[in-house]
């Protein structure tokens, strides 16, 4: 009996609505990290403010591309009379720039994310899920019912309701149009080079977090966590989700 109950506990599966949300937001995010990755290799560089390029100083430049400080430039022209104008140049070096389709695609996938993300957090508000999984109580040990532990249960909280929000709300400020109509997202992220900084290193983390959950799912037993997410055994406690 004690075997039988512990192969049906191995096998236990996530509810439909969060197996489906999983996996689509899994493709998604995937797809954003190198469409990201693509994006910064044409342009490796961050900035804090409102305006920057190649010819200004730089936040931070990161070795990713043929891109990163080629300093392939003509003479330097300032656009207006100003300190803090930015400036132009005609390119003198074979830049890397597939900025086209990977841009569309970012955007795409970033729609497919927030819709699914949207979806994923109003039924697990309604049906109890977020309060009974997600949202860290005092109590350091799983609860009944419940799989995650203090520790997992604020890595999920801090990302579902603080990482996702910044990397949605900073990508959106790099919308033009956006922008134009919710101007005050340009004044909460300091400008639009500064947003895209914030997006950059909200997104790391949001990498980092993947790597670390990808590494415990396999430490706390790949095949269990896989059919939990996909086709394990229903049970009553599978209802409860």
């Amino acid at each position: 009996m004690a075997n039988i109950q512990s192969s049906s506990t191995l096998n236990k599966r996530h509810s439909l609505w969060v197996r489906l949300t999983h996996w689509v937001g899994t493709v998604a995010f995937l797809l954003l990290v190198i469409t990201g990755f693509e994006i910064l290799m044409v342009h490796p560089r961050l900035y804090w403010g409102e305006v920057g390029n190649d010819l200004t100083p730089a936040f931070l430049e990161l070795p990713v591309s043929r891109n990163y400080k080629h300093e392939g430039y003509e003479k330097r022209t300032a656009f207006f009379t100003n300190k803090e104008s930015p400036v132009s140049a005609v390119r003198t070096y074979d830049i890397f720039n597939e900025n086209g389709w990977g841009r569309s695609l970012h955007f795409l996938s970033a729609w497919i994310l927030v819709v699914t993300g949207l979806c994923y957090l109003i039924t697990a508000i309604f049906s109890g899920h977020l309060n009974r999984q997600l949202l860290p109580k005092k109590n350091p040990q799983p609860m009944a019912g419940s799989q995650y532990g203090l520790l997992q249960k604020t890595t999920y909280s801090v990302v579902l309701l603080l990482l996702f929000p910044v990397v949605i709300l900073t990508g959106l400020t790099l919308s033009p149009a956006i922008t134009a109509a919710c101007p005050f997202l340009l004044k909460i992220f300091f400008g639009y080079q500064s947003a895209r900084t914030i997006h950059f290193f909200a997104s790391f983390l949001l990498v980092l977090f993947l790597l670390i959950h990808v590494v415990m799912v396999i430490r706390t037993g790949f095949k269990k966590n896989m059919l939990a997410m996909t086709i394990g055994n229903k049970n009553v406690s599978d209802e409860k989700q």
